[in-house]
């Protein structure tokens, strides 16, 4: 999303509005809103208290500037509140955020393998979970962390029913659940509900601004106010405290207002990219359309003598071979995934006809493959 005039836009003002949260939850001091909830965020346009909701004084928001060490807060309150953790964690987030509440908080991790849809096993984690329940030789397990929409499952939701599930294995051993809500709002739009039906089952949550929402930048992490007044603590410590956040916050604003429409766009784009690569029906790169539920799809490269980065410096390069066939010249950006998986995520920069273009720019790039193979597709 282009944020021209962003600053311009209101972010205080006397209506109790989610921008005016934003706001003061970047200022610095810990920004709030009247109200109560476990963590509820609503969206634009629903009655009621964005950031709130109905059990337990959950009602508080820390803004940040991006969305990493969002990740870590969690982690470092809840090492102040009870001395010591033990995450359970999927794969793909510790990953990718190399597993910063070990090297930062000395936290100790146990990561779970996803399954293809991002959920966990369930069993597995009840049964890893219980054998150090109540023992006294045993690290004290505190905090359970899912992440929704699963960037390494290719953007999938986590069910409803799922979420439920895991908040009565947590309730029944006394732990806590934190939602890496990096893409939070696409998973609402994409299952047809406000966010705080998805939030409702989480004691905290984060939530980042400058992915599907468009913002330049700005993240949050949501939950009661004894954690979010630690939060504030160690966003300081962390050195993410600022006094100009309402420009940011007004830009974060504006991505929630625009946000259904954006999302829904982003969608049906990668659904149409989608389609497209289904039809071409070649090995050069092949996905499965039940995957594909938000803006993030996963494409797999089957030949053996391509890999995922070849392929993607092709679908960046533009050469003349290409302009005089196709009549015009098209720069297309993907991330090798895996060993044989590459990535491609829709913003809202992306038009239809841009989706368009990059389907028809891999059916060419895939002809042009085989062409110089010697072989036909």
């Amino acid at each position: 999303m282009s944020c021209h005039g962003a600053g311009s836009v209101q972010t205080q003002g006397s209506s109790p509005c989610w921008g005016d949260a934003l706001y003061r939850a970047g200022q610095e001091g810990p920004g709030h809103i009247a109200g109560s909830s476990r963590v509820q965020v609503l969206s634009p346009g629903v009655p009621g208290t964005p950031w709130a909701g109905t059990d337990g004084g959950r009602d508080t928001l820390v803004f940040y500037l991006e969305v990493s060490n969002v990740q870590m807060f969690p982690t470092l309150v809840n090492m102040a509140r009870w001395g010591r953790a033990w995450l359970w964690v999927p794969s793909g987030l510790s990953t990718l955020t190399m597993l910063s509440w070990a090297q930062v908080a000395g936290v100790h991790s146990q990561v779970l393998q996803d399954l293809p849809d991002g959920t966990l096993d369930l069993n597995e984690l009840e049964s890893t979970v219980r054998v150090g329940y109540g023992s006294r030789y045993h690290p004290r397990s505190v905090l359970i962390c899912l992440e929704n929409t699963h960037s390494s499952a290719g953007g999938r939701v986590l069910p409803l029913a799922y979420l439920r599930e895991v908040r009565l294995l947590a309730d029944c051993y006394r732990l806590l659940i934190h939602m890496d809500g990096v893409r939070l709002m696409n998973a609402a739009v994409a299952q047809g509900v406000i966010s705080a039906q998805i939030t409702q089952h989480c004691d905290s949550i984060s939530l980042c601004f400058s992915k599907g929402l468009g913002a330049p930048a700005g993240a949050l992490v949501a939950g009661c106010r004894e954690f979010v007044a630690e939060a504030w603590r160690v966003r300081k410590l962390l050195g993410g405290g600022m006094r100009q956040a309402g420009v940011l916050a007004a830009a974060a604003r504006i991505g929630l207002e625009r946000m259904e429409e954006t999302l829904q766009r982003d969608h049906s784009n990668a659904r149409r990219f989608t389609q497209g690569i289904w039809e071409l029906g070649s090995p050069i790169c092949s996905v499965d359309p039940s995957a594909v539920e938000t803006n993030i799809v996963l494409g797999t490269v089957a030949v053996p003598w391509l890999s995922p980065e070849k392929l993607c410096e092709r679908m960046q390069a533009v050469s003349e071979e290409e302009v005089a066939e196709t009549g015009c010249a098209v720069n297309v950006r993907l991330l090798p995934w895996a060993a044989r998986s590459l990535r491609a995520v829709w913003h809202c920069d992306v038009s239809a006809q841009d989706t368009q273009l990059a389907a028809n720019k891999l059916k060419f790039v895939a002809e042009q493959c085989w062409r110089e193979r010697g072989a036909a597709p």
